[in-house]
């Protein structure tokens, strides 16, 4: 090679200035990732939703997800003509497909009995076409720009979009939009995308027919963005099968509210948390009998419980003079505070003088203010109490614990039934303090409600258990305790709707088909509570 071919070629092979085309099919790397990661995201949030079992379905859906974005880039190296008419084909099945998922599998829930086939098609077909649109996009840049230059570009580029669309569905997209809108938003983002490629990509590809079908997916879109409400409406009263009277989406959960004839049922992530018609005789449950062993009664801690009712039955004792309620999810406790048919329930007791409320993960409040004295600071940046400014409580000890979390169907529910948890929470105990946790049917999940008590016993407690029928429930557990031993507790409250002191003894016998069996203590590095209750639920449910 001559000197002035080898001077041409270096020149070639060094990057020159973009032109605004070559910017703006950059731009599409960080749109296509986006989209894409929102398309899965999506997936795994329906699917759980609708399905249960979070850890099963979430891996599963990432693990299609990202093998077919592997089918489809091999697949891509089949397409021999025009592969910037087949890219852009791509972004707007992709966006076609990936956009519908959600009100796809909805309404396939509400239909038939097959959205777990139907759910990962959708993924498949997503995931291939997704991973076929890098791969064509670099052959298309690769004749304007340095092979070793659009590599790494692309790459980093579809790193930095996969950044982006993690962070602005858990923060933003979700919280605002919901799981179904969420979809349908990035599905028109891909269209729009497609569309301005049509530009971008020049002669390369023929653009009218390709903005027609661009027009197309734009309009599918606006249609079920429009549909979107009824869509939902029509999955949750199938799968709750009941008239839905209010849905929020929160970033924690999705908060669903139905009517029925004796009053109404909510609903959290599509499980029960309680029906107005008889919850009494949960929060019953739940509250009194730690009140009838506590040495004191004047400071009280509720973890979990943002529905209010539980306090609700705290503010009956008339010792009680101060109750801390630490709840993940603003949106809940806003909701009981703010919602008349929630206010009514409750009484009004989140707005009580002698109430404040903590929105903070439970385990980072209890473990940062574990210390002896609590800083003035909030255990993070979301734990400013409601109504009060930061350090307005003088905090220390409390001698009465109500922990009413959800069940533990996931692991990061199951970190709050651990021996970890539990040790942290002895710390925050008063002398001859007792504290009660909700743990799941001991009928229905013998295993689990075992585990909980024999992690509480693991972390130093004496611990009673018991049970109590609930109707919308079925028998239901609980587990007392205290760090010494204690007697069973033998009087109530009087002018409770339905627990009484004859009552009371009675919960506390086991019968032989909840008697204790053999189990491994929840551990957060073994989470075996999970393990126990997805098996025995699932069993059940079959």
């Amino acid at each position: 090679m001559s000197v002035e071919a080898r001077a041409a070629a270096s020149a070639a092979s060094k990057p020159g200035p973009l032109t605004p085309a070559e910017w703006l099919l950059y731009l599409t790397v960080v749109v296509i990732s986006t989209c894409g990661l929102v398309y899965e995201l999506v997936a795994g949030a329906v699917s759980t939703y609708l399905l249960g079992d979070s850890v099963t379905q979430l891996s599963t859906v990432v693990g299609v997800h990202l093998s077919a974005m592997g089918l489809g880039a091999w697949l891509s190296s089949y397409v021999t003509e025009r592969p910037a008419q087949t890219f852009v084909h791509c972004q707007l099945g992709a966006a076609l497909v990936g956009g519908a998922s959600a009100p796809v599998l909805y309404l396939t829930f509400a239909e038939t009995s097959h959205v777990r086939f139907v759910m990962y098609a959708l993924v498949t077909v997503t995931g291939v076409l997704v991973g076929a649109q890098i791969p064509l996009l670099v052959r298309v840049l690769r004749r304007r720009v340095a092979f070793r230059d659009v590599v790494p570009r692309v790459l980093a580029l579809d790193y930095v979009g996969a950044l982006v669309g993690s962070v602005a569905f858990a923060l933003l997209v979700l919280p605002s939009l919901g799981v179904m809108r969420a979809g349908i938003a990035f599905g028109v983002f891909g269209a729009v995308a497609a569309l301005w490629g049509t530009w971008a990509l020049g002669t390369s590809v023929e653009p009218r027919p390709l903005r027609v079908r661009a027009g197309v997916v734009l309009a599918v879109m606006a249609g079920l963005l429009f549909a979107s409400s009824r869509v939902a409406q029509v999955a949750d009263e199938s799968l709750m099968l009941q008239p839905v009277m209010m849905t929020r989406q929160t970033p924690y959960q999705r908060i669903v509210m139905t009517q029925h004839k004796s009053g109404f049922n909510l609903f959290l992530d599509g499980n029960l948390q309680f029906a107005s018609s008889d919850e009494y005789r949960y929060h019953e449950a739940l509250v009194h009998p730690a009140f009838a062993v506590a040495a004191r009664r004047a400071r009280v801690l509720v973890l979990g419980g943002g529905d209010g009712l539980a306090v609700r039955e705290i503010l009956r004792h008339p010792e009680v003079s101060e109750v801390t309620l630490v709840d993940l999810d603003p949106g809940m406790t806003s909701l009981s505070r703010d919602t008349p048919v929630m206010r009514d329930l409750n009484r009004g007791s989140l707005s009580d003088p002698r109430v404040t409320v903590v929105n903070d993960d439970a385990m980072v409040w209890v473990a940062a203010t574990s210390g002896g004295v609590q800083s003035d600071a909030p255990a993070s940046a979301a734990a400013a109490p409601e109504g009060r400014p930061p350090g307005s409580q003088t905090d220390g000890t409390y001698d009465v614990v109500i922990v009413d979390f959800p069940d533990p169907n996931n692991f990061a529910l199951g970190k709050l039934y651990t021996v970890r948890f539990y040790k942290l929470l002895r710390r925050r105990l008063a002398e001859g303090a007792a504290v009660v946790v909700q743990s799941t049917s001991p009928l229905v999940a013998r295993q689990s409600f075992w585990c909980v008590v024999r992690s509480m016993e693991e972390a130093g407690f004496f611990v009673r258990p018991y049970h109590a029928f609930v109707p919308s429930f079925g028998e239901w557990g609980f587990a007392l305790a205290r760090l010494g031993s204690f007697e069973v507790p033998r009087e109530a409250p009087g002018e409770l709707r339905w627990l009484t002191s004859a009552i009371l003894p009675s919960l506390f016998e086991m019968p032989p088909d909840m008697a204790r069996v053999d189990v491994e203590p929840n551990r957060l590095n073994n989470q075996a509570l999970v393990r126990y209750y997805e098996a025995e639920w699932q069993r059940w449910a079959r």
